[in-house]
């Protein structure tokens, strides 16, 4: 264990007390965790008990909870949604895990990986030995230097060979810090390659909308699901969402962000993926996950009333999935089909979807935050 997962892990002093302080509020900014599940049987862990005891089931599927007649697949494509074993990124609540709670989620792409490290081997064994040294210099001086031990004070004004090492030394510490830091910035801003999959996502009041250009240019709406069905279904309420994105994991991906109200931004931390989306701007950022499954984030610029209400789940999964979920989605193409379409003029062009949440109980809208979805709660 590095140097830097210890004082990130081990030595966070400050972050615990401040928890400690503050145990009746939500710990995580990223999203409220889920209401206590005590009395709510696990679907999962039902049905693993149930195939274990049915010799006609193979170990594996006994192990895994899931058999060909539980999982849901649409027949028409042949495209089968992740479960909730397949959650990789989302935030960790304080009674399971209080330090994971006040720390970086895992990465799962590559730029992720580089920013922790950059975190862990360079920034937290700088700023843990310069604290020390500070603490230490401060406890020195107060002992050595207190009134008892010292009835007539020093007149030293000044002393120049100190004066030219802590000149010097914020110097390098600067240099060795800006190096690698700079560059982690130019790899987060990479244009994405040629081939890239291209995504449009643009930010409502308030939901997300996902655009396939290269598979036939169909939308994709995405509301918060509700907290009774996501319980139900064994999914993380106020994270889970009706209609994820679906991506192929391994791949470039372009994202191309844009909002159509206000600003918004699309962020998914256990991704390091965070851009604005500003309405008129169309920002631009690669992604490539490296692992299948489902990753959770929020929009993290204040929108308006019901923020903190619009989720977004990303689901990766290999390039065959994806493509049996575009073939199933209205106007999605693939492959050859996909390149032999006839390209879209101008005036063929779909208009911009108008924000249904600026009309009252719309469809599109999500539901209005009660009690129960709270934050607060």
């Amino acid at each position: 264990m590095t140097l830097g997962e210890i004082a990130r892990k081990h030595l966070n002093f400050l972050g615990i007390m401040a928890a400690l302080g503050l145990l009746a509020a939500p710990v995580s900014a990223m999203a409220a965790n889920p209401q206590s599940l005590e009395g709510v049987p696990n679907p999962i862990e039902m049905t693993a008990e149930e195939n274990a005891a049915d010799p006609t089931i193979s170990a594996v599927e006994a192990a895994e909870g899931t058999t060909g007649e539980t999982v849901t697949t649409d027949a028409a494509s042949g495209y089968t949604p992740l479960g909730p074993d397949m959650i990789k990124g989302q935030p960790v609540s304080a009674e399971d895990d209080l330090l994971g709670s006040m720390t970086f989620q895992p990465q799962f792409t590559d730029i992720g990986d580089d920013a922790l490290f950059m975190h862990d081997i360079i920034l937290m064994p700088i700023i843990t030995f310069i604290s020390l040294f500070v603490l230490g210099l401060l406890l020195w001086v107060i002992v050595k230097y207190r009134r008892k031990a010292n009835p007539v004070p020093s007149k030293t004004s000044h002393n120049t060979l100190i004066e030219v090492i802590w000149t010097i030394v914020p110097v390098l510490i600067l240099v060795v810090i800006a190096v690698p830091s700079i560059s982690l910035l130019a790899k987060q801003y990479k244009s994405p390659p040629e081939d890239a999959l291209t995504i449009k996502v643009t930010g409502y009041q308030w939901y997300w909308g996902y655009t396939y250009p290269d598979n036939g240019d169909f939308e994709v709406i995405s509301n918060m699901m509700d907290e009774g069905e996501a319980l139900a279904k064994n999914l993380p309420p106020q994270l889970a969402v009706d209609n994820r994105m679906v991506v192929p994991v391994g791949e470039p991906l372009r994202l191309q962000i844009s909002g159509a109200d206000v600003i918004h931004s699309f962020a998914i931390p256990s991704l390091w993926f965070k851009m604005d989306a500003v309405p008129g701007r169309l920002n631009e950022k690669t992604l490539t996950i490296k692992e299948p499954g489902i990753y959770y984030g929020q929009c993290m610029e204040l929108c308006g009333a019901r923020h903190g209400y619009m989720p977004i789940a990303i689901e990766a999964v290999p390039r065959a999935q994806f493509e049996a979920w575009v073939r199933g989605q209205p106007g999605g193409t693939v492959g050859e089909a996909a390149e032999d379409a006839a390209p879209i003029t101008e005036t063929e062009l779909p208009g911009l979807q108008q924000p249904e949440s600026a009309v009252e109980d719309a469809p599109g809208a999500g539901l209005p935050p009660t009690e129960d979805t709270s934050p607060t709660t």
